[in-house]
C-alpha cells in the first residue's frame, strides 16, 4: 500500500491511498483544509543557544558579563574572606554600552553568565556625518558605527589610525583606544616668561577638534601625550 499527498481545489491537500494488493485507489481528504505533507512541515527548531557560564571565582578584569540582559565589564574584583559569615567576591563593573559604573558583590562561587566579546583591530577611515566607518584591516570589511557608540573614543581619533572594535553576536559595543595617544596641538594662547614654574593650565585645542587642559608653557604646533581616559595631559613628544 502507498500513501501519496496530492493537492485538490477546494479540499486542501488529500491523501490518496494505492492498495497495490486489490488495484482500487481511496482518497481520503485531511480532517482540516491546508493540510501540510510530512516533508513541508515546519520542523522543530535546534537546541536554544547555550549559555556561556562561570562561577566568579573565575572573574578576571575585562570579562564581560551578562547580567539582566546587559553587558558588564569587570573593571576590578576583590575575594574577600571575612572572619564570619560566607565569603564573597567585590566588584567594580562598567556597562560597556552607557559606561556606567556600579558596584555588585556576589557570594562566593556563584554562577555568572559571561559575553564573548570579539575583539579586532580595525582602521579608522572617516566620519560620514552621520557614522564613523572602520575597516577591517584583514579581510577589508567596512564598518559604520554610530556616535552614540563611538564615544569619548571620537576626541582622539585620526583618520587611517587603527583601533580596536568590540562586538558582541555581530553588534558592535565599544571603541577601544590605547591608554594614551600623541597628538599635536593645533591652538592655544601662547605662554609668557615662568610659565613653567607656575604650574597653573590653559586650554588647547588638539588637532582633533577636542579641547583639554595644558600647561602654560606648551605650545602651539607641539606634540603632547594625552591619556584617552579621562583626557589629562601627559607631557611633551620628543622629537
Amino acid at each position: 500500500m502507498w500513501l501519496v499527498w496530492l493537492p485538490r481545489p477546494g479540499l486542501g491537500i488529500v491523501l490518496h491511498q494505492v492498495d497495490l494488493g486489490r488495484g482500487n485507489d481511496v482518497d481520503q481528504v485531511e480532517n482540516y483544509a491546508g493540510a501540510v505533507p510530512p516533508s513541508n512541515r515546519q520542523r522543530p527548531e535546534g537546541p536554544p543557544r547555550l549559555r556561556a557560564m562561570a562561577t566568579t571565582n573565575d572573574l578576571k578584569n575585562g570579562m564581560v558579563l551578562n547580567i539582566d540582559k546587559q553587558l558588564w565589564s569587570v573593571v576590578e574584583f576583590q575575594h574577600v574572606k571575612p572572619g564570619k559569615g560566607p565569603a564573597f567576591v567585590r566588584t567594580k563593573l562598567k556597562n560597556v554600552e552607557s559606561n556606567k559604573t556600579v558596584d555588585k558583590t556576589f557570594n562566593a562561587g556563584t554562577k555568572v553568565e559571561t559575553a564573548t566579546v570579539d575583539r579586532r583591530t580595525m582602521q579608522y577611515l572617516y566620519n560620514d556625518g552621520t557614522s564613523y566607518v572602520f575597516m577591517d584591516v584583514q579581510s577589508y570589511e567596512q564598518l559604520e558605527v554610530p556616535p552614540e557608540i563611538v564615544g569619548n573614543a571620537a576626541h582622539f581619533m585620526l583618520e587611517n589610525q587603527e583601533a580596536v572594535v568590540a562586538t558582541n553576536e555581530g553588534r558592535v559595543l565599544f571603541i577601544e583606544l590605547p591608554a594614551s595617544v600623541e597628538l599635536l596641538v593645533a591652538f592655544t594662547e601662547p605662554g609668557v616668561a615662568g610659565d613653567s614654574a607656575t604650574g597653573r593650565t590653559k586650554p588647547a585645542t588638539l588637532e582633533t577638534g577636542h579641547e583639554i587642559q595644558v600647561p602654560l608653557f606648551v605650545t602651539q604646533g607641539e606634540k603632547i601625550k594625552v591619556d584617552t581616559r579621562d583626557s589629562s595631559y601627559m607631557g611633551r613628544v620628543k622629537s
